[in-house]
């Protein structure tokens, strides 16, 4: 039997400053999923500037879940992490500091 996969966009050409997330995504039903973070643009961050995965029972109310991510430091550079154990919902999420800026496409590739 072949597993179930999704791919779902939850940010596309978004710019991110200051305080930011994609769309949450429900995905209760998958076992894994594999987070990929492409650079639209040029982006002006600080080297190692993270997103961070957060999970949520209900879509509503988020915590961290543990997972963080170095965001792309230049044009059409892709980054990614991988999570497992994560309930009903993802979002990533990011701090950025001040005059930071990325333009982003965020998407879940989520398997059964």
């Amino acid at each position: 039997m072949l597993a179930q996969n999704i791919a779902a966009v939850v940010c596309r050409n978004e710019h991110w400053t200051g305080a930011c997330a994609t769309e949450p995504y429900e995905c209760g039903w998958a076992r894994e999923a594999i987070v990929f973070v492409r650079a639209l643009k040029a982006p002006l961050l600080p080297p190692g500037t993270v997103a961070r995965v957060q999970i949520s029972p209900d879509g509503m109310h988020w915590t961290d879940e543990g997972t963080t991510l170095a965001l792309p430091q230049a044009a059409q550079e892709l980054r990614f992490a991988r999570v497992t154990h994560f309930g009903g919902w993802l979002r990533l999420v990011a701090e950025l500091p001040e005059g930071a800026g990325i333009t982003l496409l965020v998407t879940l590739h989520l398997k059964e």
